[in-house]
């Protein structure tokens, strides 16, 4: 088909100049459209294979799947919660590429298993969300959970907590992962900036890293907990925004007070 195409076009191209009638942008013109048609059939049929491919590979891997998830089913009834992790995560990923049942049902079903497996002391990751928030408080003057403020751009990123003290200001956030191996980190240039006061620079973070380092979030829909230390704001302050430079973080108007 595409040689056929191909063809044509040439034919058309050659029979061109001799149309005295067209001037030079016509012809230039014309020769453009006709290669530009002759890419998207290219495109099209190139898609169309793929798309092919993709049906062939989602039938040959189904029944894969539906063992995994069966395996992972019964390994998890007897409780044995690392065969179990292993066996969901072995779906997981075929459900990723292929698309079999709803992901974030399997990504739930992951995350428990984590804890029941042990594998909640594995480093700065999704393992250990419970880490972020401080069993104690009472040395912040100030602390308020889901603090109201306003997204400057879409983000799957939100602020949980909010504590200032007189020698530091805590961000809690979360954010949920949108693909397989996610990548998360902070930039150094990130800053919050009070209406009482000039910038405040990042001076720490928790279970998260500073770029070019990332943390790897493994599973879609699953959510990483971390914590943002910037220098201590203003007493007076009443709200802060939070910038990181050239990234959709653009919080606006936090509520310290």
């Amino acid at each position: 088909m595409k040689k056929n195409v191909i063809i044509l076009a040439l034919g058309l191209a050659a029979v061109l100049p001799a149309k005295a009638q067209w001037t030079h942008y016509d012809t230039r013109s014309t020769i453009s459209g006709v290669f530009g048609a002759i890419n998207h059939s290219i495109e099209s049929a190139e898609r169309k294979k793929q798309m092919e491919i993709h049906a062939k590979e989602k039938a040959e891997y189904e029944q894969s799947f539906k063992d995994a998830m069966e395996s992972a089913k019964d390994y998890e009834g007897g409780e044995y919660w690392a065969d179990a992790l292993a066996k969901y995560e072995e779906a997981a990923k075929l459900n990723c590429n292929y698309g079999y049942t709803d992901q974030q049902q399997i990504s739930r079903k992951i995350s428990e298993l984590y804890v029941k497996a042990g594998r909640t002391e594995d480093g700065p990751s999704i393992l250990n969300n419970a880490k972020v928030a401080l069993p104690d408080y009472s040395k912040y003057r100030y602390m308020r959970e889901n603090p109201v403020y306003v997204n400057k751009k879409s983000t799957n990123t939100k602020i949980l907590r909010v504590a200032c003290s007189d020698t530091e200001t805590r961000l809690e956030m979360e954010v949920e992962a949108g693909g397989v191996n996610s990548s998360w980190n902070v930039k150094g240039q990130a800053y919050i900036k009070g209406n009482k006061g000039g910038k405040k620079e990042l001076v720490g973070v928790e279970n998260i890293v500073m770029a070019p380092a990332t943390v790897k979030i493994p599973w879609p829909y699953q959510k990483l907990r971390f914590a943002l230390i910037f220098e201590a704001l203003p007493e007076d302050a009443k709200e802060f925004d939070f910038i990181e430079p050239s990234t959709s973080w653009q919080f606006k108007d936090i509520k310290c007070k």
